[in-house]
């Protein structure tokens, strides 16, 4: 993984220095809150419903043991001992006071880390396939082209006022793993012969106007990278609309003008800018390869220990398919029924760090689902890694499963959010895992936001689920067949809200019918769904609630 240059140290810390003297003015009065928000809007603070909010950036979800270690620190010296993973693979720490930010932000630049970017009007943390770097489908790690993304967007003299924050993500293997589509520039890796390259896409995000990017080059050279992405960016600043900030993103310029015109405009760009890189931006990235080189792996047996039904259950659903024969991608749960989604405690992120540096080559990855990943487990360690999984209520066998739920904070902690999510979550977590048939399902996405702005990413899951406030109560739509994947698809609503005491009911409902309608076990939700259209489901839905409301 990347590691500070000089020039990243002493950056860092001279932005924590102008950000400790801006805190000291805040809390002396001389700066109001409306001078101080966008100051530290800049360093990823947020001031939310109960407390300030840090999030901090873990670029493209890489993380090693020390890093790890550090943020646990962090949350028990400074926060309430936790921390929340997010599906922009950064931390957020809840409860930190105002005075002990900066100290914070020390903290986190002894280990290489920062909080720039993770809010404002900017590019933002770019994500990356959390696999990235060990999946047997890929085609190329995404991460250095990540690496080199971060370098090139953080203050940059240019993008630091877009219209509207941007989003970018990038994906390396055949699969999408990253959620391009849903994202205002989507990367996939693709190879034109022996030539790497890349589908571009544009366009995309979720929120109250919900999109899917589009292709605007099938094949970028790998060498037009940054001037390709610096076109896109200079026409969207000079296009996007200041004038309504729910209309100021990329996909609305998009489907304002049209791809073909916004195409155009991008290329007449794109011929000044890659005439401008000279070639600097390719010896960049060729430092940065040096810092991603796979590990040594060690040879092992290729087949998996036995063990108990708990240990086969979770890897049965918790692994996945490594380069390497005799190695596994573990993805380790932080969705245990009844749990906070994506929160871990400092205990354990402190093992987490001691499972990646005994057995996991010292590397860790946060997913966009909020789960923690390590790439590069040998499959005669996997029954020592469960069994110590185990031990800290981090051994759920449900990654990819229904109470693999990806849940925003909602009304908990968030001054945006309409209704509340995490509670809702939680309980259709412990509602299948008291039916028992979770593993019968099988693979199935369940995503719930707390308000229009999705950063839960409901748009895009099979059954995603929509909290808003109805003459103050809180109710929740229901979407189905979204796809977050290589074959993305937006959910179609499925009529009237459910109130908080019916929406459990209602996923089991839905849950239930599927069984009935797939064909057979290895029909997916999105397949079956695809087949039967959004009528079945919408019967059972509102057929019975009119029987419960008549009751």
């Amino acid at each position: 993984m990347y590691a500070y240059s000089e020039f990243d140290e002493d950056f860092v810390r001279a932005r924590v220095r102008q950000f400790r003297d801006q805190v000291e003015r805040r809390i002396d009065g001389r700066l109001t809150e409306d001078e101080f928000r966008p100051l530290r809007l800049m360093n990823g603070l947020y001031l939310q419903l109960h407390a300030y909010m840090l999030r901090v950036a873990i670029p493209y979800g890489t993380l090693n043991a020390r890093q790890m270690r550090q943020l646990a620190m962090i949350a028990e010296r400074w926060d309430r001992g936790y921390g929340h993973f997010t599906t922009r693979q950064n931390i957020q720490f809840n409860w930190p006071r105002l005075r002990d930010v900066p100290d914070i932000l020390d903290a986190l630049a002894d280990v290489g880390m920062h909080a720039i970017q993770t809010s404002g009007n900017c590019v933002r943390n770019v994500t990356a396939d959390h696999f990235a770097g060990a999946a047997a489908d890929e085609v190329a790690d995404p991460r250095p082209y990540a690496e080199l993304m971060r370098q090139w967007s953080t203050d940059h003299p240019e993008f630091q006022f877009l219209p509207r924050k941007f989003k970018i993500a990038i994906s390396g293997g055949a699969e999408d793993r990253a959620v391009t589509r849903a994202h205002d520039i989507g990367l996939r890796l693709v190879r034109k012969g022996d030539e790497t390259g890349f589908e571009v896409s544009v366009g995309g995000g979720l929120g109250r106007t919900p999109m899917l990017g589009r292709v605007i080059r099938d094949f970028l050279p790998e060498a037009d990278l940054l001037p390709y992405l610096e076109a896109i960016l200079g026409v969207y600043n000079r296009l996007g609309r200041r004038d309504n900030k729910y209309k100021a993103r990329i996909k609305i310029a998009v489907h304002e003008i049209g791809l073909e015109t916004l195409r155009d405009e991008v290329e007449v760009r794109f011929a000044q800018t890659r005439a401008e890189f000279g070639g600097a931006d390719r010896a960049l990235l060729a430092g940065i390869a040096g810092h991603f080189a796979p590990p040594a792996l060690p040879d092992g047996p290729e087949t998996i220990p036995p063990g108990s039904p708990a240990f086969r259950a979770w890897c049965d659903t918790n692994l996945a398919a490594h380069r390497r024969a005799d190695h596994a991608i573990v993805t380790v749960s932080l969705k245990t029924p009844g749990q906070v989604p994506g929160d871990a405690s400092a205990w354990q992120m402190r093992l987490l760090a001691d499972l990646a540096e005994r057995y996991g080559h010292d590397e860790i990855r946060i997913s966009h689902r909020q789960n923690v990943v390590l790439p590069h487990v040998r499959k005669a360690d996997l029954p020592a890694v469960f069994a110590a999984l185990a031990d800290a209520g981090l051994a759920a066998a449900n990654a990819g499963h229904i109470s693999d739920i990806i849940a925003c904070p909602g009304l908990d902690y968030c001054a945006l959010a309409t209704a509340r999510s995490i509670p809702v979550a939680q309980q259709i977590a412990q509602h299948f895992e008291a039916l028992k048939i979770e593993h019968e399902v099988g693979p199935l996405r369940l995503n719930i936001s707390g308000c229009i702005n999705a950063c839960a990413h409901h748009h895009v899951a099979e059954i995603g689920i929509l909290g808003l406030e109805r003459a103050g109560v809180e109710t929740y739509q229901i979407t189905l067949g979204g796809d977050p994947t290589q074959n993305a698809a937006i959910g179609q609503r499925t009529g009237p809200g459910f109130a908080a005491d019916e929406i459990v009911g209602a996923v089991e409902r839905i849950v239930l019918a599927y069984l009935a309608l797939r064909r057979d076990a290895d029909e997916t939700f999105g397949e079956a769904f695809r087949r039967v259209g959004l009528g079945p489901f919408q019967q059972v839905l509102y057929e019975c609630k009119e029987t419960d409301d008549a009751a």
